[in-house]
């Protein structure tokens, strides 16, 4: 599974993004429950007793694409499940939520047995809508070893909710369309039908869907039988599909659509479905061919073949996560899987290849292997965000991709992970038992320290040894449910046969990395040679709550390079740590270290690995931040700058200095900041220029296209005043001949960024209406942005409040929307008075997280945690540098 990500770094942004997505979107419930506990019942328990175990489910469903005379779209449905009793137990426990099911003999269901015993008769049966469970009290014992079957019938609403058996809604061609769709993951198949929703409850599911005539039906499996009949006078196909893989529930998926399929049958059937103008258009195409590829590099990886008959890949217009690995029917957002050579930057190709990737991954990490518990998600969503790199990089070899991961997981991880309010990567099992404790764990701890560490981890035993591991763990549970030290364990047999040689365990220093929050700076004294660590904190003088079972102290794989010239000692010697950043971890050095890394730089930077330029310029600032360096220190790593070409580097400084306009926006140091920025950023711009021959063409570089955007973005926020007329004259172009847009798919986002900052209401109101009648979601999507691009604070009010209406902005959209303007200086204030008044007030949420800590409230919990910390630290930051960074700044520009 794919999260959304928002790059806002605002003070207030990430508690904006908590609230609007708690409140606004309204996909999570907070229910204040009693302070006093109910009774120690087993149906009041969140987790499911040890007693049975489903074998397989034979479901029926059909959705309703059109309203009821009620105007509720819903559908109905039976399922059996056989499960059988593991100890005798007069209580059947099975997760329903939102169902409306229908009495059978004045019963909720009917219980049969399948051996020779006879089933006991039902004494009782009721919803207990706390916990999500059908509850089935019996009148004698179901008896261990035997196999029951137990049938429901019911009705559930195909609400737009984005969860369970939902309803997307489009226009193709005038025309509005309804696609029934899924997302079960993680604990929304019990709201489609009945059953034990636990990953560890595996079962068979043999499915078959009812839909209108003319529509198409996929699931999991293969079709293999469709049947056009008559049901309550409707003409109807049923399509009956093969049997799943043994398989947990959250990976069940359902569509009944009229889209349409690109197909490739090599040695697997690779069909990609979307809209029939997307398939037409070719926005498949891409995806199909990288498909196959991708494919065949992790059965390689791995060296376990593809479990499955086929693999459908299927973008939908409403959609919360990025992507969904239902195993056989990956579900994505249509800017995810879509690719439109025409319309689409590189930017979107790389994620679209990235996600892919992502989502394949799990076909093996995840679907054929999955892990008990939730407490462990960082291990699926960690793992997949590591190798998707690699998987992308198979498939697009020209680009480095895997170089990226440093900027779009480590970097950006470590803002967070080095804030007292961070959290491990594994949790108590007990503690995470509630649904909205579970999605708390979908965050970035989970997805890119996951994937760092485990980088790590593959680089200090060497690929060949990791995936020697790898392939013993799944072949070995293959169709089971792990923990985490299973892996460990295999990943040590690994280690032992091959000779490796480390300090302690496999399972000894991974436990370091994943059961203790946060990571050291690695402090090297080059005058007398002595290597230390300590816990890396932003704020240094934030309170630590959470205690660490190993001190906060960590085993580090250390790796370096020094730099010696002609053989012979000049006193320039530097070392450098962490090469590549493979590394876990930040470094600091002596002050004599650190300018003679600043001169290395400066005399030729080339000199210094690119990645480890990039490390130099983040590791910098961040300790400047912590008040482990002076920030005029990390300022000076930015002065080379002028000469570098290189995009990871640029990237690490403008994200850095991004932080520094965002605090400094309404202060005297905003001017200064933007007089050596435009400087710094001047020779960039020609650069590109130069080489694009007056951007008559973009870079053929990957990642010098994405620099491309880097030099306009900064020359016009900085007021080159080539680029602000540049950007301008494209923009009013396309106002002028609306049917032939002349700004590069690259360059989009940000001309379009640029020229309605720069413009009115002219401008602005040229660009909402070209949002709305946008066919392409990535389109819709680079508009959506700009269009919180705007300094006229009427205008940024006047979107706020489209944000309210669905037909305005998408819900999914709509905490994007809120984000963007609080990312802008003219809407920080803005945003935040718009959720206050909307929505609820910071007094409140303080009071109600401190009523209801134990009881947490999704994934707002620790947004909220991480949001009051940042601002605090925010604060006290700028007023004890603002004077210092001042006096550096004006001494630059003299």
């Amino acid at each position: 599974m794919v999260r959304i990500h928002f790059s806002a770094m605002c003070i207030g942004c990430t508690f904006l993004g908590m609230a609007s997505l708690a409140t606004i979107v309204g996909l999570w419930t907070v229910q204040l429950l009693p302070s006093t506990g109910p009774p120690a019942e087993p149906w009041n328990e969140h987790r499911l007793p040890d007693t049975l175990v489903p074998d397989y489910y034979n479901i029926t469903l059909w959705p309703r694409l059109q309203p009821n005379i009620h105007g509720l779209f819903v559908f109905t449905g039976n399922s059996s499940v056989v499960f059988k009793c593991l100890r005798e137990i007069d209580l059947i426990l099975i997760h329903s939520n939102k169902l409306n099911l229908t009495s059978i003999d004045g019963y909720l269901a009917k219980l049969s047995a399948l051996g020779t015993s006879v089933a006991p008769s039902i004494q009782k049966t009721w919803m207990q809508e706390t916990t999500q469970y059908l509850v089935i009290q019996l009148k004698g014992k179901l008896k261990a070893g035997e196999l029951y079957e137990l049938y429901t019938e019911f009705v559930g609403e195909l609400a737009d909710d984005l969860a369970g058996f939902y309803r997307s809604e489009y226009e193709e061609n005038g025309e509005k369309k309804t696609v029934a769709t899924s997302q079960m993951h993680p604990t929304h198949a019990r709201k489609t039908f009945p059953c034990f929703d636990e990953p560890a409850m595996r079962a068979v599911f043999y499915i078959t869907l009812i839909h209108d005539r003319g529509t198409v039906a996929l699931s999991n499996g293969m079709e293999i039988v469709k049947v056009d009949t008559v049901l309550d006078g409707q003409p109807v196909t049923m399509t009956t599909f093969e049997p799943t893989k043994n398989m947990s529930s959250y990976l069940l998926a359902l569509v009944v659509s009229d889209y349409t399929n690109v197909t490739s049958a090599n040695d697997t059937l690779i069909r990609i479905w979307a809209r029939k103008k997307a398939i037409e258009d070719g926005h498949g195409d891409y995806a199909l061919n990288i498909t196959g590829p991708i494919l065949k590099f992790f059965e390689n990886y791995y060296s376990v073949p593809y479990p499955l008959s086929k693999s459908d890949q299927i973008a939908l217009p409403d959609f919360y996560f990025g992507a969904m690995e239902n195993w056989g029917l990956v579900m994505y957002r249509e800017t995810n899987l879509l690719y439109d050579p025409v319309i689409s930057s590189n930017a979107n190709k790389e994620r679209t290849a990235t996600i892919i990737a992502h989502e394949l991954a799990h076909m093996w990490f995840g679907n054929l292997v999955t892990l008990k518990w939730w407490n462990e998600v960082w291990l699926n969503e960690g793992f997949a965000s590591y190798v998707s790199y690699l998987g992308a990089d198979f498939a697009e070899p020209s680009w480095n991709v895997k170089d990226l991961i440093i900027l779009k997981d480590i970097h950006r991880v470590f803002a967070v992970d080095a804030l007292a309010s961070s959290h491990p990567l594994s949790s108590n099992e007990e503690d995470i038992i509630k649904p909205e404790q579970i999605t708390e764990q979908f965050d970035t701890v989970s997805y890119s320290k996951g994937a760092s560490v485990l980088r790590m981890l593959s680089d200090f035993l060497t690929e060949p040894v990791f995936v020697q591991g790898l392939n013993t763990y799944l072949t070995m549970f293959a169709y089971q449910n792990t923990i985490g030290e299973d892996l460990w364990n295999h990943l040590q047999t690994a280690v032992d046969k091959t000779g490796t040689v480390l300090p302690l365990s496999v399972k000894e220093i991974m436990d370091r990395w994943v059961l203790q929050m946060g990571f050291p700076v690695v402090t090297v004294n080059t005058m007398t040679g002595q290597v230390s660590q300590m816990h890396f904190l932003l704020d240094p003088e934030s309170s630590l709550q959470r205690q660490s079972p190993f001190n906060y102290e960590w085993i580090v794989p250390i790796n370096w390079m020094k730099a010696e010239f002609y053989g012979v000692a000049t006193g320039n010697e530097w070392v450098l740590v962490n090469l590549n950043i493979t590394g876990y971890y930040r470094v600091n050095y002596d002050t004599e270290n650190w300018e003679r890394l600043l001169n290395q730089l400066t005399e030729n930077h080339e000199v210094v690995p690119v990645i480890n330029r990039a490390q130099i310029v983040d590791d910098a600032f961040n300790l400047a931040r912590a008040k482990i360096i002076p920030v005029t220190l990390a300022l000076k790593t930015t002065k080379y700058l002028s000469e570098e070409r290189e995009y990871m580097p640029w990237q690490s400084a403008l994200n850095n200095l991004d932080y520094f306009y965002l605090m400094f926006t309404q202060t005297d140091v905003y001017e200064l900041l933007q007089n050596y920025t435009r400087k710094q950023v001047t020779p960039l711009f020609e650069h590109f220029k130069t080489i694009t021959e007056d951007w008559s063409h973009v870079p053929t570089g990957h990642t010098d296209q994405y620099n491309q955007v880097n030099a306009i973005r900064f020359a016009c926020s900085t007021g080159v005043d080539e680029c602000q007329n540049l950007t301008t004259g494209w923009y009013r172009q396309w106002m002028d001949q609306t049917n032939h847009n002349p700004i590069h798919p690259n360059l989009r986002s940000t001309v379009y960024c640029s020229a309605i900052a720069s413009g009115g209401a002219d401008e602005w109101d040229f660009g909402w209406q070209m949002f709305k009648t946008a066919t392409i979601g990535i389109e819709a999507d680079k508009l959506m942005s700009a269009l919180a691009c705007a300094k006229d604070t009427t205008l940024l009010e006047r979107y706020l409040g489209y944000t309210l209406d669905a037909s305005m902005i998408r819900k999914q959209d709509a905490t994007s929307v809120i984000v963007y303007i609080a990312s802008n200086p003219d809407g920080q204030t803005l945003a935040w008075d718009f959720v206050r008044k909307n929505w609820i007030t910071a007094k409140f949420l303080l009071q109600f997280k401190s009523d209801n800590a134990e009881i947490g409230f999704g994934s707002g919990t620790a947004a909220l945690e991480q949001a009051i910390e940042k601002t605090k630290a925010n604060i006290k930051w700028v007023a004890e540098n603002q004077r210092e960074i001042t006096d550096w700044l004006m001494a630059e520009s003299a």
